[in-house]
This record gives C-alpha cells, structure tokens and sequence, in this order.
C-alpha cells in the first residue's frame, strides 16, 4: 500500500488553519504531513509564510499519528550541528514521528536578498553532501568526537530530492526516501535501479473534482494557478485520480505528497481521503 502525505506550503494560511488541516489529515487516513522552507514565499514575495521548523513542531503537538516532515529544508538555512540537536528533539518529542528532508536550495533569490551566503548550485551540493556526513557524526553513527547527547532513540529517515548526477550520489548514500521531481518522471525506468536501498516518493499537485464540484471549473482555476507546473498538475475526480496514483504506484513510487490546487481545503481532504486513499486497492 502507498504513503499519503498532505504536502502543505505554510502560505496563505495562518496558523490556526494549518492545524486544523493536519488535524483533518490525521483523521481522514493520511500517514504525514510536509511543509515547504523559505524566508519568502517563491514566487510571491507579498504573501505571508511561518518558519518551517517552528511550524512542524506546532503541528507535531497537536496530532498524534501523523509523520511530519519537510520538502525539503534549505541546508543552508542552519548549521548542521544545530539542525542535527532539532532533528534529535523533535523526534524524540513525537515518539519517532520526524522525517528531515533536507536540499541545498531552490530559491536563490531568498539567498541575496537575506544576506544568506551559500555560493553556486554546485557548491550548495557539496556543502549538503558535507553536512549529511556530519549529521551521522552528530547523532553517533560512528562514535566521534563530534556526538552530540543524547543520541537518536528512534531512526530519522532522510529525505532528499532532485535527479542531477551529484544528488543521486547523495541520495545512494545517505536517503531512505528519494523524491523524484513529477516533471522528470519519464526518467523513472532509468533512475530507479540506481537508487540502492532508498524508495521513491513523488510530490503531485492535485486539482480534485469533488462530489458536485464543476469540472470545468476545477480544472480551470487549478491550471490558471498551477499550469506552470505541466505535468505535476494532475485533475480528475476520485475514479480518475485513483487510477492515476494506481499507475504511478506501479512504476515504483511508494510515497505520495499530495499538493491539492484548492489550498486544501478540509472538505477537499477528507473526501479526497475517503474516496482515493482509503480505496487503494479495492476492486
């Protein structure tokens, strides 16, 4: 069976409104939650968005099942001794429940305009390369000098994404998940048997054609938005999204990021919950 988590960028929305969708989440079947990390919202720098790991530690508080995590935070934002002492306590707060998905940045602009040096694409992937590795020290993986106290009582899976030749060896290195980008799927077959021991997860913008909705209408506002992001925009109803995610699930992708074009809604999520998720695998 499949991984469902809600992919939730904390934009838009306040703080109230995020709980109440992890909430939903929670309660209507899906497995985690992920939220997005940045200074500015991409792309639209005038709108409101909270601090990635403050978020998740809110959200963490108030559910009780779901795994929280992150696609993906911004390696450069923190120091991997810091980031390896929140990774440990949250993890240790939810009983296990904290994924770290980590990158080297996708946004430059935040980079300048923040006063946050990290240098060329290239030296950020080797900088996230050079932190993964210390991250092990940090949480005792060979007994350095460098461990930190106490150590992980439960496993952090590690999140990576991104297909260039650096951040697959990475990924065979260090991930236990691989997120592949939705618009580079066609390179699936090719990239899968290379990943090693790590299993693949897609993130999948959704405009879901609900019960009475208009497609017309849905498919309409959801491309106006979201277009842009060719084909990891996906619009349907409930028997055309199934066999959707059914076909990606049978390629290899074990985990979903659900992106829903609506802002997720709560209704929008829980019906998406009962009659996507909980019909994986019905006749």
């Amino acid at each position: 069976m499949s991984e469902w988590f809600l992919f939730l960028p904390q934009v838009r929305l306040d703080i109230g409104g995020i709980v109440e969708r992890a909430r939903v989440a929670e309660a209507s079947g899906f497995d985690g939650i992920a939220f997005i990390d940045h200074l500015e919202a991409p792309g639209a720098t005038h709108q409101s968005i909270w601090e990635a790991m403050t978020v998740a530690t809110w959200v963490a508080a108030r559910t009780e099942r779901l795994r929280i995590g992150h696609l993906v935070l911004c390696d450069a934002f923190r120091h991997p001794a810091v980031l390896a002492k929140q990774a440990v306590t949250l993890s240790e707060a939810t009983g296990g429940r904290f994924e770290l998905g980590l990158g080297s940045g996708s946004w430059p602009q935040e980079f300048d305009r923040f006063g946050v040096e990290t240098g060329d694409a290239a030296a950020r992937v080797r900088r996230l390369g050079e932190n993964l590795e210390l991250l092990q020290q940090y949480w005792g993986a060979d007994d350095s000098a460098r461990t930190q106290v106490p150590r992980p009582s439960h496993p952090i899976p590690l999140v990576l994404g991104g297909t260039g030749k650096r951040m697959m060896d990475l990924v065979r290195a260090h991930a236990d998940w691989w997120n592949i980008p939705s618009h580079q799927l066609d390179r699936l077959p090719t990239l899968l048997p290379t990943v090693d021991t790590a299993r693949v997860s897609l993130q999948q913008m959704v405009g879901f054609v609900g019960r009475g909705a208009d497609r017309a209408t849905v498919t309409e506002r959801s491309t106006r938005l979201f277009g842009h992001l060719g084909d990891g925009l996906v619009c349907g109803d409930a028997a055309e999204l199934g066999r959707h995610f059914a076909g990606l699930s049978a390629q290899g992708v074990e985990r979903f990021y659900v992106w829903f074009a609506d802002f997720a809604a709560p209704q929008t999520i829980s019906e998406f919950a009962e009659t996507v998720i909980n019909q994986e695998g019905k006749p």
